[in-house]
């Protein structure tokens, strides 16, 4: 009995595992294609001046938070499948949690919307509002735990890969990380939304192509 329950149970392990770290590879690209379906399909939303969070009101706005929350649970499990992996070695403990909070970044800015502004949803102000809610509030600091925390992970699996000697892989995590704080530090408020955007491009495309490069090196 021993010698055949024990296998099986590593089995159903390496499945497990398998599935984690496909999501996290789903992380980007589900987000990616609902965001950018919306933005073609959303009658009067223009992304030159109308960030993606704001994709989170109106009447179909519950796509958009759908979206957060959606890839926010896929990066949590992403995390756990990273942590079975990676336990032990170096970024083993700080790189998982980095991509969980960035999980849960996702779901609180999900949660709690952004105001109207911009023009959007129909009859809102034009431009930013004079004093936020609390749920606005709160949408902002999930955002930025969302962004920071990921951001920082790029450095944390720099150093793993450079350890590692993979140093084409620490070059791309640190210059994604670097990417997105030009990008996101840049002072131009009038293209704040693309900005916005484009981070989102750098984050979660390292995160999608961390999460397969792990998939493959454990299968070596």
């Amino acid at each position: 009995m021993t010698s055949t329950t024990m296998p099986r149970a590593r089995v159903t392990g390496a499945v497990s595992t398998r599935t984690l770290l496909g999501a996290g590879i789903a992380t980007g690209p589900v987000f990616g294609v609902v965001a950018t379906a919306q933005v073609l399909t959303r009658d009067g939303f223009d992304l030159s001046r109308q960030p993606l969070s704001l994709l989170a009101l109106g009447e179909l706005g519950w796509i958009q938070v759908a979206n957060f929350v959606l890839t926010g649970l896929l990066a949590l499990a992403g995390a756990a499948g990273l942590r079975r992996v990676l336990r032990g070695s170096v970024a083993g403990t700080w790189g998982p949690a980095l991509v969980a909070v960035f999980g849960v970044g996702l779901i609180v800015a999900g949660a709690m919307p952004s105001d109207p502004s911009m023009g959007w949803p129909a009859g809102a102000p034009e431009g930013s509002p004079d004093s936020l809610s609390w749920h606005a509030v709160g949408h902002g600091v999930g955002a930025m735990l969302a962004f920071g925390s990921l951001t920082i992970a790029c450095l944390v699996f720099a150093r793993r890969y450079l350890r590692l000697g993979a140093r084409g892989w620490a070059l791309f995590s640190v210059l994604c990380a670097l990417a997105t704080v030009v990008v996101m530090a840049w002072p131009d408020q009038d293209s704040i939304s693309v900005r916005l955007a484009l981070g989102s491009v750098f984050i979660f495309g390292w995160l999608t192509a961390v999460s397969v490069h792990t998939l493959t090196e454990r299968n070596h």
